[in-house]
């Protein structure tokens, strides 16, 4: 009787969880049929405006390096040609996925919920209070990166990848596929290296990292963020830079967040 009442306890949470899931992804199409119906302005507005030499962050640069008297590429940008599509059904595919990543981004506050409401009923009262702000901090940090990547190492992306030849009998014909990917990629990619901090609590709540490791492999986490600034952005110094030192500075964080949670379980553990 033990055995069966715990064999249906652990498929009752299965259950749930089925239902938490199948939650998130209704929360996804949702927002990704509202996507899709105004696929059109989100692409001219949003998705390609990276190829416009007068994309914000393109001028913000041009005006820095004037004011330091450098001459800089970033005043007179020009993406020659238009994306180009090369599949009968590639630009309707395209958008239906561009729909789904994009539903998937926005969705992802409801997302860290559906997760929090399946994790807290084996919390305790004080442990569920103190979650709550787990929902609103990961989203934050994802909105940090949200925006980092769009506004920062996208346009950096596409001026090195647009503008970078190996020879001039070489012409660039780039897909609108290709391009999408790269954002979309680039997004998703940075927005959930922002969480960092927050992987780095719960390793270190589970007693899986302290901050004597971190501390320990931090010259190790910063060859490691090196290559994979590296893999996200250009093949150049200065574009590995940008994206380090943010990344850094949040592993700097973690170890912080660490130190708060192994001063806590001392402090807990002494008077336990």
């Amino acid at each position: 009787m033990g055995k069966n009442k715990n064999e249906m306890s652990f498929l009752g949470h299965l259950e749930e969880l089925r239902w938490h899931l199948i939650r998130s992804f209704v929360a996804i199409v949702i927002i990704a049929s509202v996507i899709f119906v105004f696929i059109t302005p989100i692409y001219d507005h949003f998705l390609v405006v990276h190829l416009d030499g007068e994309f914000v962050t393109y001028k913000f640069f041009c005006d820095a390096f004037q004011l330091f008297g450098v001459e800089s590429d970033f005043c007179t940008l020009n993406f020659d040609d238009k994306l180009v599509n090369l599949s009968v059904t590639g630009q309707f595919t395209m958008a239906i996925w561009t729909s789904l990543i994009l539903g998937l981004i926005l969705a992802f506050p409801y997302i860290l919920y559906e997760a929090w409401k399946f994790i807290a009923p084996g919390l305790s009262p004080k442990e569920r209070k103190r979650s709550r702000w787990f929902i609103f901090l990961a989203s934050l940090l994802f909105l940090f990166g949200l925006l980092f990547s769009y506004y920062v190492i996208m346009p950096m992306s596409s001026y090195f990848f647009y503008n970078f030849s190996v020879t001039e009998t070489i012409k660039n014909t780039i897909t609108v596929q290709s391009h999408i990917s790269l954002l979309t990629n680039t997004l998703l990619g940075i927005s959930l290296v922002f969480e960092l901090p927050l992987i780095i609590y719960f390793l270190a709540k589970l007693g899986l990292i302290t901050p004597a490791f971190l501390r320990k492999y931090r010259k190790h986490a910063i060859v490691v963020v090196l290559i994979l600034s590296a893999i996200i952005t250009p093949p150049d110094v200065a574009s590995q830079i940008v994206v380090a030192i943010p990344i850094m500075m949040l592993y700097q964080v973690g170890i912080v967040i660490a130190k708060r949670v192994e001063k806590n379980y001392k402090k807990k553990f002494k008077h336990g």
